[in-house]
């Protein structure tokens, strides 16, 4: 059974690691949350921030390239190492993890899911949300634009 692509990251990375990460983003949050100077330069860093995978297809492509520079001048088993990363790229596709996850991971590189959640934690103690109506009396198409625009604020 293939995981979910939201868990299939955090769900083969040690507990370990997952809860440092965790920790990281707690102290993030708490550290910029009384601040609005502060919070409005976290929230573009985030926006800056690599995730898990755009950090692995950049990655993969730097190393993709080497191999075929280096299979094409020097010597043609080099062209293996192309046919590796592509491995590495399904099998993280398929299953969340690769051998560059766990290298990746242990310095810190967290997955969208994961930047997202300090992102919004961020906006809703500057009260981004207030607006959000939740009663059931109002039109349901009106409450799904609030609750849009709010979290793209």
């Amino acid at each position: 059974m293939l995981p979910s692509t939201v868990e299939r990251v955090p769900q083969h990375t040690p507990d370990s690691i997952n809860k440092q990460i965790r920790r990281q983003t707690e102290e993030n949050v708490s550290r910029f949350a009384g601040n609005p100077i502060a919070t409005e330069q976290r929230l573009a860093e985030l926006d800056r921030e690599w995730d898990i995978e755009r950090t692995l297809e950049a990655n993969a492509a730097s190393i993709s390239l080497i191999g075929l520079a280096l299979g094409a001048t020097v010597d043609r088993r080099f062209f293996v190492i192309p046919g590796l990363v592509a491995g590495f790229l399904l099998q993280h596709a398929l299953q969340g993890w690769c051998p560059p996850v766990t290298f990746f991971r242990r310095r810190g590189i967290r997955t969208a899911s994961e930047i997202d959640e300090e992102r919004y934690a961020l906006k809703a103690l500057r009260g981004d949300f207030h607006n959000v109506q939740t009663s059931q009396g109002d039109n349901s198409r009106s409450r799904t634009g609030q609750a849009l625009h709010a979290v793209q604020s």
